[in-house]
């Protein structure tokens, strides 16, 4: 199947302030392009683009006084298929963890293994290590933790979710890899579209969205606490430890957020390869 997916976000920008954004596809998915995921910026600026540490593509840019536009519209091939199913098994002692993956079983700014680890061994340490102990955590935390947009913090931990019980889908993201590191799963924060393909469509504005993916034998496979159910066509934008590493935009001065757009949708076969722009207009 083919995706059509983009975004248009406006900045009021106080004083010139330099940003790093990370909104472009990662390179894990690129191939899959079928029309170039070019970042667009009004008024015209210069960047620099680097990989980070987790090889995120990012953008320095140095947005100027007043408003500034950021967008990009684009169309990539999916399978189709759901979310692979993880095996039940598949836990790895940690000196069988590739070194690479370690980084994933500590602590990090939104997940606190410290605070969670008793809370964590006391209530799952007698559950199957691998899949099965995943999806327990990913059934506890979307029975327990009520989802609203009204209840967005960009400021709250994974404990701070567990206490609240209540969060978007960054938090039971957060929560969910705090509860897998706490029991030596390693486990990282990803984010990227999630369309409505393949469900009933959800009438509330588009926004990016938030998963996590937990490494099982010898490889990544993505759980979803939010929705805890396989969905089609995730387009993988970052990953990292948690939040911190994949924020669409950190500036380095004051400003405020005046659009957002964001879409995902499934293109009929025969749709022509080059996007529409009314979404964005």
């Amino acid at each position: 199947m083919k995706i059509r997916a983009g975004y248009a976000i406006g900045y009021e920008c106080l004083q010139a302030t330099p940003m790093i954004l990370c909104l472009s596809v990662h390179p894990s998915r690129r191939p899959a392009l079928i029309t170039p995921d070019r970042m667009r910026l009004h008024p015209d600026l210069p960047t620099t683009a680097y990989r980070d540490g987790f090889d995120n593509i990012c953008h320095v840019v140095n947005a100027p006084l007043g408003q500034m536009t950021i967008s990009a519209d684009f169309i990539v091939e999916d399978s189709g298929e759901p979310d692979d199913v993880a095996p039940a098994g598949g836990y790895h002692a940690l000196g069988e963890l590739p070194v690479e993956t370690l980084a994933f079983l500590l602590g990090s700014r939104y997940c606190e293994t410290d605070r969670l680890s008793d809370f964590a061994w006391s209530t799952f340490g007698n559950v199957s290590k691998g899949g099965t102990l995943v999806q327990a955590i990913c059934d506890f935390v979307h029975t327990e933790v009520e989802f609203g947009y009204q209840h967005a913090n960009a400021t709250r931990t994974a404990f701070d979710t567990f206490n609240e019980r209540r969060g978007v889908c960054r938090d039971f993201a957060h929560l969910a890899i705090t509860l897998c590191r706490c029991m030596n799963i390693p486990a990282r924060y990803c984010t990227g579209y999630l369309g409505d393909i393949g469900i009933p469509p959800d009438q509330s504005p588009m926004d990016f969205s938030a998963w996590f993916e937990a490494y099982l034998n010898g490889r990544w496979y993505t759980f979803d606490a939010r929705h805890n159910t396989r969905r089609i066509g995730r387009i993988l934008i970052a990953q990292g430890r948690d939040a911190t590493d994949v924020a669409i935009v950190t500036s380095f001065g004051p400003h405020n957020l005046i659009a957002f757009n964001v879409i995902a949708e499934e293109l009929a076969e025969d749709h022509a390869k080059t996007p529409s722009r009314q979404a964005f207009v």
